[in-house]
């Protein structure tokens, strides 16, 4: 049986900004699991994670430099489900997309031959490298050996964001009614969250929490898989993803999940649950003709159809927990 949302939680403000209410929040979160008989997750018999992508305010906020058309009612949609199954959720996990101001898909890293750097929503080939139209303003032979890496194993082409989720700043944070929900959860069921930071290294694409775009450029580790994180999801009887964007780090970080078990048992693919409507596509560049690996809502519809042929389950927040 769903429960009921908290008094404090307003659904017109997920949309917003606001500092979080941290102890109001906790004594509220206390008192609503004396009413509800709300026990501590340790005891839970059935072990579910929620497994949130990225819910920050740079792709969550209207307005935000990379915001996703859609991810405003994606996370109260999440939020709700959220506080409804708040007694059979037993664990929170979140990745943080964590950037710095140079990195090799933001403007700073590019500049054209008059010495201007690139726009946001730049797609960079190899061919435009060679040629000279872009030129990297730092380490260019390994900016170059990057950009044919990823034409060489087929991911997405190098496209120059704008800048996004630099730490410290606030586009960086979770978003306000989510981090609330989140405080709540661990007061409630005394279990604390689990944050995962991703995308440090300038010289690679994070999408995935487990693997950057590329893991060695020109002969030099630029990251790895991670193990830690992976086995510790393996540990929940279920885990439901949200997030954004689903045409990205949710796309992502879930064919990186299933990559892995296939190496080991794909059966566990079965305890995958994606919540379709928590989540949303970042739209396609301007380009004409737009080329079909770049048309992100088509990739990430394609991707969910795979995964669920792989044994993913797909559902919506309105599904409830079985």
């Amino acid at each position: 049986m769903a429960l009921p949302l908290p008094d404090f939680y307003d659904p017109a403000a997920v949309g917003t900004l606001y500092l979080e209410r941290a102890g109001a929040v906790a004594e509220a979160a206390r008192a609503y699991a004396r009413r509800q008989g709300v026990r501590p997750a340790e005891e839970d018999r059935e072990r579910i994670c929620v497994f949130g992508v990225d819910v920050q305010v740079t792709f969550c906020m209207p307005g935000a430099s990379l915001y996703v058309p859609g991810a405003v009612d994606d996370t109260r949609r999440a939020i709700e489900w959220l506080y409804r199954h708040l007694d059979r959720v037993t664990g929170l996990v979140f990745t943080l997309d964590t950037h710095y101001a140079f990195q090799i898909f933001h403007p700073s890293w590019w500049v054209d031959a008059e010495g201007r750097n690139a726009p946001p929503m730049t797609v960079i080939t190899s061919a435009d490298v060679k040629e000279g139209r872009w030129r990297a303003t730092r380490e260019p032979d390994a900016s170059f050996a990057y950009v044919e890496e990823l034409e060489r194993k087929g991911r997405y082409t190098l496209t120059v964001w704008p800048y996004h989720a630099l730490h410290g700043g606030v586009s960086h944070a979770l978003m306000p009614a989510m981090m609330e929900a989140a405080l709540f959860h661990a007061h409630a069921r005394n279990m604390p969250t689990h944050f995962e930071a991703k995308g440090q290294h300038p010289l690679t694409e994070n999408y995935s929490v487990f693997a950057p775009e590329v893991t060695e450029v020109a002969g030099r580790k630029v990251g790895a898989f991670n193990e830690l994180l992976f086995e510790s999801l393996l540990q929940y009887d279920r885990v439901y993803v949200f997030g954004q964007a689903k045409s990205h780090c949710v796309l992502f970080s879930v064919r990186d999940m299933l990559e892995r078990l296939r190496g080991t048992d794909l059966n566990l693919a079965r305890r995958v649950y994606l919540l379709e409507d928590a989540m949303s596509p970042v739209p396609p560049p301007p380009l004409d003709p737009l080329p079909p690996s770049l048309d992100f809502p088509r990739v990430a519809d394609a991707a969910m159809k795979d995964f669920a042929r792989s044994g993913v389950h797909l559902v919506r927040t309105s599904d409830g927990i079985a």
